[in-house]
């Protein structure tokens, strides 16, 4: 009866119980070590990736203002232009009704106000190249940026998986941790390349 209900282990039993405690406990602290190593060289990418996704922004934003800034410059300058227009034709008027002793200082008023829209003209023409110029940086700069927190998503994701690796031991979790890593490691590239060209 005692034989049913009672077992002495003998000393090969205790080693090898021992050794595989020591083995199982030592592939979940390599486990751990690796998920540690991934978590700081990700988690190095995603503060780079922040920094220069926010910095890609600020930088989009800022041609954007400049856009908006020289777009206000030159319907400022077309609105004068107009001015000169209408003030012109004033004088064209008074040369035409007014006597032959006063239609001289008429018509160089004319020409005075043609010279000045041709050089309003150029001004405005040359404010509104440099908007357009402003705006197709901001636009060159958003993809990159878009890149960029979409790559920071996965990374974070990658990151989160890593952890839950670490809690419930399943090796496919890091797996899928270390792809997503990749991929977002990969969209960081291309925007840096984009950003460089």
């Amino acid at each position: 009866m005692s034989s049913d209900h009672f077992h002495v282990h003998g000393a090969h039993e205790h080693a090898v119980e021992h050794g595989a405690e020591s083995s199982h406990k030592s592939h979940h602290h390599t486990l751990n070590q690796w998920v540690a190593l991934f978590t700081a060289l990700v988690s190095t990418i995603g503060a780079v990736t922040s920094y220069q996704g926010s910095t890609t922004q600020t930088e989009a934003m800022l041609y954007k203002n400049d856009a908006i800034l020289n777009k206000t410059a030159a319907a400022d300058q077309w609105a004068f232009f107009q001015s000169q227009s209408i003030k012109g034709h004033m004088a064209q008027l008074m040369s035409e009704l007014t006597t032959a002793d006063k239609q001289a200082a008429f018509r160089a008023e004319v020409e005075k106000r043609e010279q000045q829209k041709t050089e309003i003209k150029a001004k405005a023409d040359e404010l509104e190249q440099l908007a357009k110029e402003a705006d197709e940086h901001s636009a060159h700069l958003m993809h990159p940026h878009h890149l960029l927190e979409r790559a920071l998503t996965f990374i974070q994701i990658s990151i989160a998986l890593a952890s839950i690796t670490v809690l419930t031991r399943q090796r496919w979790l890091f797996v899928g941790g270390i792809g997503l890593a990749l991929i977002g490691t990969g969209q960081v590239g291309y925007a840096f390349y984009l950003l460089a060209h």
